[in-house]
């Protein structure tokens, strides 16, 4: 057994086409639909074309920052790795991770709290312009009170953490908040999802 095609060019243009086909009508603008074309491409799960959530200004915000050069900040390391640094180069950015930093995890275990939310109060103090959080819901919570609070205004936030515990009620909450969002309703997401998310504004923003 072999597969059809193996010219990876046409394997994504294929996978594309029958991506179109089963999702059909929908009121995407072209923008957002190239998003949600990545992540159910990364995924091959079709909830996301309903579960995705876009603030209005989310795409010319995101993509803005990306073309400035704004760093992007992820909650995970699994997150920094898959962003394209190709597709960050021409701008000049770069992405941070600060989950595994020693005085994120010195100040996480004196507070008795997650690495995650020490790393978002980490983050908030680098200017980083996009947000892109895909593991922890303790993390979006905690920036989304940050950004309450005035202390950081992000041009993005990508939120889609995945999970059983407060996932969910994170995303409730994102949608709450003026601050450009893009996320996605009930438990699923994770890095796929944000990495997918963040390269798709990468390629438009080229």
């Amino acid at each position: 057994m072999f597969p059809k095609i193996v010219d990876p060019e046409k394997i994504e243009a294929e996978s594309f086409r029958i991506i179109e086909e089963e999702i059909g009508p929908h009121s995407f603008s072209e923008p957002e639909f190239q998003v949600v074309r990545r992540v159910i491409h990364a995924s091959a799960d079709f909830e996301f074309a309903k579960s995705l959530r876009f603030h209005p200004e989310a795409i010319a915000s995101g993509i803005e920052a990306l073309r400035r050069g704004g760093s992007v900040v992820a909650d995970v390391e699994m997150i920094q790795a898959g962003i394209s640094k190709a597709g960050l180069k021409p701008f000049g950015g770069t992405v941070h991770c600060f989950i595994s930093d020693e005085d994120v995890i010195t100040e996480a275990k004196a507070l008795g709290v997650t690495r995650a939310i020490c790393s978002m109060r980490k983050a908030v103090k680098t200017g980083a312009a996009v947000y892109a959080i895909g593991n922890a819901p303790t993390a979006l919570f905690e920036l989304i009170r940050l950004v309450q609070e005035g202390k950081v205004s992000p041009a993005l936030i990508v939120g889609v953490p995945v999970g059983f515990v407060s996932a969910a009620e994170a995303k409730e909450a994102l949608l709450q908040i003026q601050t450009p969002y893009i996320t996605a309703l009930g438990r699923k997401g994770g890095t796929p999802v944000v990495v997918a998310i963040v390269n798709a504004l990468l390629r438009l923003a080229r």
